[in-house]
């Protein structure tokens, strides 16, 4: 690049020397008759017989009559003056008259000379050709991707995209780093166990596995533990992602596939990352287009061969994520190309404890943030919803002007997350205030008297997010086989908010349109999957209908009979609500009103009011004072 500078500059220095030629004052045959006769004139020369320079005597230069001549560059060889000779031969006749008035020292002499602008043909064409020039790697480095990575020009789009990571750019993320998936983390561990010291496995007669798959729901983890593979393993480390294989040039996927094993096979022992494998990995023959060429299908053919292709002691091992694992092909997922299938699921109790902690050691805390209490307010968390619960809880302390995070801003943080951002500008008229209070006091008080129902929280009445009027936030325990009892309960407790607007004011409204969607997908759930109603049977389509593109994979008598049930089953509950809130009349219209003139009430209020459950509970750390009440938040925080 200095080079082309240097260059330039000289043509600008030569252009400039040129150009200070043509830049001297033009004057008429009066000016120059006058400059002769007061002795002015030094020399005059006349260029290509068409321009007359006219040069001055130093001396000349200072009379106030000479100011418009005096030179407006530092190159000497610029002319005072120039003069427009017309023709040669009038010009030469001009000169000889004006002479025969002059005295002998003062008589003008004029040079005839030739220039050449050798400059000005060069440039002429040199600038096109340089934005031509310009204009082409333009056009290469963004068809190409960039110009210093891997397949920067046209000619190299065949290139694998995959981002190298050796010694040169470690991973700062280790094991450390990543909490919750013990189980998932040993299994990864020995994979890079067996790349340090294959010796330990081989004398045994083991091989070292092909393939990795982590398959889990978004936000568990999958790729942070790749992370970890690649800050652990002293190996060089590709990452790519699936998508990056697809382009719209016909065999560009298979050709990057092959370039990227064959980077692999020259750096083994090694391992690849592909994330969201699903992109070239989904089953071949499914949704393809007749008489066209599949490139999602080439690449994965390319792939299975690339897979199966190399032998076992070169040390390449793939590793892959996805969190839709049943739209892989079959051929795919068997042993010889996937080894190992590690099922990253959501974290547990204990699991989310760890990942607290794992996030509270970069948030400046105080001494109430306890990570067991935490752990029991986030049921069904993922990592990255722990993480953003960690990120937002340290942002509201900050706009509090405080000196570290506290238990208030984590449950406004977990409020806010789970809700909405608060909205108490939104003006709600009072009758419907009212029946938003009374539909959450439904909710709760279903929960409240309920064996199975989860215990309450949590109940307020301040409208959140978009189309939030308000919620009631429970604690669900950690499980994982749910009895029919259970399900019925909690589908009693969705419908108790309907059901005490129907009791106390003897109407409906819009209001549980979001609970009676959760309450029709659970009564078709345990008809049609789990096999809880009697008429429908021990039957479960949940196979069948993922396979089944347009059909049913039941009969129209068998469709009748299992919207019947489910309207039963729907109804039966909605019944029992409605009984239930009769039966506690006076406690939903306490609870209510107390809603209505607090906004937001937390467990312990509850039981102030109608007093302890009437069912033991499991034991907890969470404690009355860890649950903040939402109007805790100060008005810049509420926005």
């Amino acid at each position: 690049m200095w080079i082309y500078g240097v260059v330039i500059l000289l043509f600008l220095i030569i252009s400039i020397f040129n150009y200070s030629e043509n830049i001297a004052e033009p004057i008429g045959f009066d000016k120059l008759e006058q400059l002769a006769k007061d002795g002015d004139i030094e020399k005059v020369e006349v260029v290509n017989l068409k321009n007359a320079n006219i040069y001055l005597k130093k001396e000349s230069l200072d009379k106030e009559q000479n100011k418009d001549g005096r030179r407006k560059t530092f190159n000497p060889n610029t002319p005072n003056y120039v003069y427009n000779i017309g023709t040669p031969e009038v010009f030469q006749n001009d000169i000889n008259t004006l002479n025969k008035s002059l005295p002998p020292e003062s008589e003008i002499r004029p040079r005839y000379i030739e220039k050449t602008n050798w400059a000005a043909p060069i440039l002429g064409w040199l600038l096109p050709l340089g934005m031509l020039v310009l204009l082409w790697m333009f056009i290469m480095r963004r068809v190409g991707g960039g110009a210093g990575a891997t397949g920067g020009q046209i000619f190299n789009i065949g290139k694998s995209k995959a981002t190298l990571f050796d010694k040169n750019s470690k991973v700062n993320v280790t094991f450390k780093d990543v909490a919750g998936l013990e189980e998932a983390k040993e299994e990864v561990m020995e994979v890079v166990d067996f790349l340090k010291r294959p010796k330990k496995y081989t004398a045994l007669g083991g091989k070292i596995p092909k393939g990795v798959l982590l398959v889990g729901p978004p936000g568990t983890g999958k790729t942070l533990l790749a992370k970890a593979v690649a800050g652990e393993a002293d190996v060089p480390f590709f990452s790519i992602s699936g998508s990056d294989f697809v382009e719209m040039f016909v065999g560009v996927g298979a050709s990057r596939v092959r370039d990227l094993f064959k980077q692999a096979r020259e750096k083994a022992p090694c391992i690849i990352f592909i994330d969201e494998i699903d992109a070239i990995g989904r089953a071949r023959g499914k949704g393809a287009m007749q008489g066209g060429n599949d490139e999602r299908e080439n690449t994965l053919n390319q792939l299975l061969v690339e897979m199966d292709g190399f032998s076992t002691d070169k040390g390449v091992i793939l590793m892959a994520a996805t969190n839709r694992p049943d739209v892989l092909d079959n051929a795919l997922l068997r042993p010889g190309r996937f080894d190992r299938q590690i099922a990253i699921d959501l974290p547990d109790l204990n699991g989310r404890r760890e990942i607290f902690r794992v996030h509270l050691k970069h948030i400046k805390t105080g001494d109430d943030v306890k990570a067991d209490v935490l752990a029991e307010m986030t049921p069904g968390f993922a990592g990255a919803e722990i993480a953003n619960v960690c990120n937002e809880a340290a942002l509201i302390a900050a706009r509090r002007d405080k000196k570290s995070v506290h238990m208030d801003d984590f449950n406004y943080a977990l409020d806010k997350v789970i809700g909405g951002l608060e909205r108490r500008s939104k003006l709600i008229a009072p009758d419907e205030k009212k029946v938003i209070a009374y539909h959450e006091a439904g909710h709760a008080i279903c929960g409240w008297f309920l064996e199975h129902a989860s215990p309450l929280v949590k109940v307020t009445i301040v409208p959140r997010g978009m189309n939030t009027l308000g919620y009631a936030q429970y604690l669900p325990k950690d499980e994982y086989i749910t009895q029919m009892e259970q399900l019925q309960d909690r589908m009693c407790m969705t419908l108790g908010g309907r059901a005490a607007e129907e009791v106390f004011f003897g109407k409906i409204s819009t209001g549980a349109q979001n609970d009676l969607d959760k309450v029709t997908k659970m009564a078709y759930s345990m008809v049609t999957i789990f096999g809880m109603n009697s008429k429908v049977g021990n039957v479960s389509y949940y196979a069948m209908q993922n396979d089944t593109m347009f059909d049913k994979p039941y009969s129209e008598k068998t469709a009748q009979m299992i919207d019947e049930e489910v309207r039963k089953m729907i109804e039966r509950e909605y019944q029992r609500a409605i009984d239930l809130l009769q039966e506690k009349y006076s406690d939903v219209e306490l609870l209510a009103q107390t809603l209505l003139e607090k906004e937001s009430i937390v467990r312990a209020d509850l039981v102030a009011l109608i007093g302890e459950r009437p069912f033991k509970e499991p034991k907890s750390h969470l404690n009355e004072e860890d649950v903040a009440k939402s109007d805790d938040a100060p008005e810049e925080v509420i926005g």
